[in-house]
């Protein structure tokens, strides 16, 4: 719920001779003056415009049009969101006040609003929902949700709760919503119905989508709030239509837990709704279920769901590994078409199809030659020595548990921060010894997107001067290597399905006797994906490792990664990765986080041995305890022969 504060509408009765009437539906002559008792009232119109996240949108320009004829007025919103203005208004000659808004910002859609202001008495409020502009294209478009679910309701009858008397209204609302292509019109033959029958809860639904495509995100969510109410208090009455509106619409606010609970109700009420089949699938392939996505997804395809629900299948039978199963789904989604002509999200999923084909493909061939590769989950390596062998798995459950909690709540509540990083690169000969050294400084962003949801982090190099850059060494030949913060994601609750865990018992490290945990990716689920880019060739890259985590807070202390397997067609035999953490807490508070401060990388690739040693200290809050000034931030374009660290994909 908005929080309006101050602003509201409120109305004070006044008997002044010299206020103006500043709004008339007739003439007056002036000895009839008296008999109109000069009741003039003060109408203060304001609200509040924020984002569907609940953030305020500053510098959003709002056309305030009373419906009394008024002269209308463009206001701007303050850095809180908030918009004012007044009226006198003379409320013995107008009866009815109302007010449209309709508020723009460039980035964001359209958004109306009409408020009929009603008893002056009542205060009121406007809250103003803008939408982004580019809405994610991996949730139902708006154009998908209203093209399926509003040629449902265009015919409905008694048994819906629609009288005889508001057949002739209601048809016309949908004859201008739907033909006319005009849902701001439609709205009113929409309101004449639902003032004649409140109880029709699809008459509710018809007019939250005619008022969706208009821009009125509150009037939608209103309508659909009390046709679910009705529902619930009346099964007789129960329609899914408006319960799958509401899970939509959460599922645009990315919230995808809420989305999910709507979905499922109207799943009780109709069983085999293709389009809630489609949608609970979708938004459990957001919560990383892709088990129960699949049988959701392939019910919605025997139900008659259109190929989008093939394509999230495809994503489902992916997250489980089904990968020749997910190659059939692909193909038939395509149907002969070329790839390269489809949108961004059916690309996407095809790379990864292919990303995974290409990791099967070398996980034979690497068993096929020479030595065994390495693997963490079974042998004994040098990291290992002084190990108290782990005599059953039982703990292991626990332990990923509280891992996994200290990670998500790790990226929930991280700021935005800058601190110096020292670089040591070297290039190693035989017996790795030392031939040559580049030593260089740079300030290290690690910086949480604007708008993000779910785990997602980025990071950043900038001078001195705050430019962003690539770091030095890589015209001398010198390797470079970033990503670390982002280790830890493999212990993060929605990646842990797609990797495999397994106890290797407890070791002194850093005082402590702590839990040693080895991981490995499950390349066919794995959505935590590595690159490597040489020349113009670019692999994707799996991880295994070790985890030494602190036994009584569950923090990870230690961390390394190596290549789950060597990617010969870019000659990278080895990537190691050692992390050492430390907790740090800023001068604004007093929790703590635990981030790196000590990280060494080596790798082997084409023939040559390179080791970089980064140190980091001097942690501050971004753009708040540091001085940097930047504009908008972009990462660079990673230079040829660059190791690019994992990074979350969805």
């Amino acid at each position: 719920m908005v929080s309006l504060r101050c602003i509201r509408f409120f109305v004070t009765a006044t008997f002044l001779l010299s206020v103006p009437l500043l709004a008339q539906v007739r003439q007056t002559p002036l000895d009839d003056l008296s008999s109109l008792d000069l009741m003039n009232t003060h109408w203060m119109v304001g609200g509040k415009v924020t984002t569907l996240e609940g953030d305020p949108v500053h510098g959003a320009k709002v056309l305030v049009s009373p419906t009394t004829g008024v002269q209308a007025r463009t206001l701007t919103t303050d850095a809180r969101g908030e918009f004012a203005t007044d009226y006198w208004l003379n409320i013995r000659i107008i009866k009815d006040v109302g007010v449209r808004l309709t508020v723009t910002k460039k980035g964001f859609l359209r958004s109306h609003a009409l408020v009929d202001l009603g008893d002056p008495s009542k205060p009121w409020i406007i809250p103003v929902t803008l939408r982004d502009g580019k809405p994610d294209p991996m949730l139902l478009s708006q154009e998908g949700l209203i093209t399926t679910l509003a040629p449902r309701l265009r015919k409905i009858g008694a048994s819906e709760g629609l009288s005889q008397k508001s057949e002739k209204d209601y048809a016309r609302g949908a004859e201008e919503f739907l033909d006319q292509e005009r849902p701001e019109r439609s709205l009113s033959s929409f309101a004449k119905v639902i003032g004649r029958d409140p109880s029709c809860p699809l008459c509710q639904t018809m007019r939250a989508l005619a008022e969706l495509e208009s821009g009125d995100w509150e009037g939608a969510s209103r309508d659909l709030g009390e046709a679910i109410t009705q529902g619930r208090a009346n099964p007789k009455v129960a329609r899914a239509e408006p319960l799958i509106a509401m899970g939509v619409m959460e599922s645009w606010k990315h919230q995808q837990e809420r989305a999910e609970g709507f979905l499922a109700e109207a799943l009780k009420v109709a069983p085999a709704d293709p389009l809630a089949l489609q949608e609970i699938g979708r938004a459990e392939l957001f919560l990383r279920d892709a088990q129960r996505a699949a049988v959701n997804l392939t019910k919605a395809m025997e139900a008659g769901a259109p190929p989008e629900a093939r394509l999230l299948l495809v994503d489902a039978l992916l997250g489980e590994g089904e990968l020749d199963a997910a190659n059939k789904g692909m193909t038939l989604y395509l149907n002969g078409r070329d790839v390269k002509t489809m949108p961004p999200p059916v690309r996407q999923l095809w790379a990864r199809l292919r990303d995974r084909e290409k990791a099967r493909v070398a996980q034979v061939k690497a068993k096929s030659h020479g030595a065994p590769p390495l693997d963490y989950l079974t042998q004994m390596t040098p990291e290992l020595q002084g190990l108290e062998p782990a005599t059953d798995q039982k703990p292991l459950e626990t332990i990923l548990a509280a891992v996994g909690k200290n990670v998500r709540d790790l990226f929930q509540n991280f700021p935005n921060t800058s601190s110096k990083e020292e670089i040591h690169q070297e290039k190693l000969g035989r017996k790795n010894k030392v031939e040559d050294t580049l030593d260089s400084k740079a300030q290290y962003l690690c910086l949480i997107p604007e708008g993000a949801w779910g785990p997602v982090f980025e990071e950043y190099r900038a001078n001195r001067m705050g430019a962003l850059g690539q770091g030095k060494g890589l015209n001398e030949g010198f390797m470079l290597t970033s990503g670390f913060a982002s280790a830890s994601f493999q212990f993060h609750p929605i990646y842990q399905p797609q990797n495999t865990y397994r106890l290797r018992g407890r070791q002194k490290i850093h005082n402590c006797n702590a839990y040693v945990v080895a991981f490995a990716q499950q390349p066919a689920k794995a959505r935590l994906l590595g690159n490597f880019k040489s020349g113009k060739t670019t692999t994707t890259t799996f991880t295994q490792g070790l985890a030494w985590i602190d036994p009584d807070t569950y923090q990870i202390l230690r961390m390394r990664s190596d290549l789950l397997m060597p990617a010969p067609e870019v000659r990278l035999d080895r990537e190691t990765t050692e992390i050492d953490y430390g907790q740090v807490r800023f001068s604004r508070g007093s929790e703590g986080f635990w981030l790196p401060r000590e990280v060494t990388v080596t790798v082997a690739w084409n023939g040559k041995h390179m080791r970089n040693s980064h140190h980091y200290s001097n942690f501050k809050v971004f753009n708040v305890e540091s001085t940097q000034k930047l504009g908008k931030l972009k990462t660079p374009a990673p230079a040829a022969d660059e190791a690019v660290e994992p990074k979350a994909q969805r």
